[in-house]
């Protein structure tokens, strides 16, 4: 019997069959396939490629894996963004009141302004497969013997020929919308991606707004009361790297490197913004007065 890993056996009934499960996957496809991969299991590799599986890959995994993306890429760019400034205020001297104005003022508008960039991509991004799709099929509708011999053409360049090609465009060209479908994707190399355009910018905004503001912490309390956190600078710089490092270890399931090496990565790239912040507010120290 070949070893299944535990969530994905604790999910399965004892009448359904092999890779067939019910309930909130634990794994997406592809994780199962590539943990089935490096296992050299063949079971739980069939079992990443069940229709239910595959339909779902389509759709909730997608929206899921955008989700995460979102959250990751907006805490990164949070944390990063508002410790360079709470670095840079650090090296001028400046007051724990000064460095909130100028943290908070960061999470508001630099978070906006990245929701906004993620909301208007993917807008544009649907906008764009929407119009292209429209063409298409208007060119069906009123072209239809010349789109037949694109699909001839794109096929015959695929190395089929004879009785084999000529099934194939009938079989294509015989229904609307596999027709547009196959134009998308082989004439223009055009996939469609089921995007959320406004899941995906306020998810960015409240991911980038709640990681963002851990590197405040210690200043919001010695701000409150200095008594209590005299030295705001080094606690924010444990908390940022902590929260850095813990990051980059979520974002090992988007590029599926090792934990360690995913969260050092960030955890490096933060700490060097940071320090050319601190270097350039320590060199303008001067300015603030």
């Amino acid at each position: 019997m070949v070893n299944q890993p535990r969530d994905l056996e604790s999910t399965k009934r004892p009448d359904q069959p092999a890779g067939h499960h019910h309930g909130r996957r634990l794994y997406d496809r592809f994780s199962l396939a590539r943990l089935a991969y490096r296992r050299e299991d063949v079971e739980m590799a069939e079992a990443a490629h069940t229709h239910e599986h595959l339909e779902n890959s389509l759709s909730e995994d997608g929206r899921r894996s955008q989700h995460l993306a979102d959250a990751v890429l907006g805490a990164t760019d949070g944390i990063i963004t508002t410790f360079a400034v709470v670095a840079g205020a650090a090296g001028a001297y400046l007051s724990a009141g000064i460095v909130l104005i100028m943290g908070m003022a960061n999470l508001v508008a630099d978070g906006f302004s990245m929701a906004v960039g993620n909301y208007l991509g993917a807008r544009s991004q649907q906008d764009y497969w929407k119009r292209e799709r429209a063409r298409e099929t208007w060119e069906i509708e009123h072209l239809p013997e010349a789109e037949r011999e694109e699909v001839r053409r794109l096929y015959r360049r695929k190395g089929f020929e004879g009785e084999t090609l000529e099934r194939i465009v009938a079989t294509i060209t015989s229904e609307e919308k596999r027709w547009v479908d196959e134009m998308m994707r082989e004439e223009l190399g055009i996939q469609e991606e089921r995007l959320a355009p406004f899941s995906s910018g306020l998810i960015t905004f409240a991911a980038f707004n709640l990681a963002g503001s851990l590197p405040l912490i210690s200043y919001i309390i010695a701000f409150l009361n200095p008594a209590l956190m005299p030295g705001p600078f080094p606690v924010s710089v444990a908390v940022t790297a902590i929260s850095l490092f813990g990051v980059g270890v979520a974002r090992r399931f988007m590029t599926h490197r090792p934990w360690w090496e995913s969260g050092l990565e960030i955890l490096l790239v933060g700490g060097f913004a940071a320090a050319c912040a601190f270097l350039a507010g320590y060199l303008l120290r001067g300015l603030a007065g």
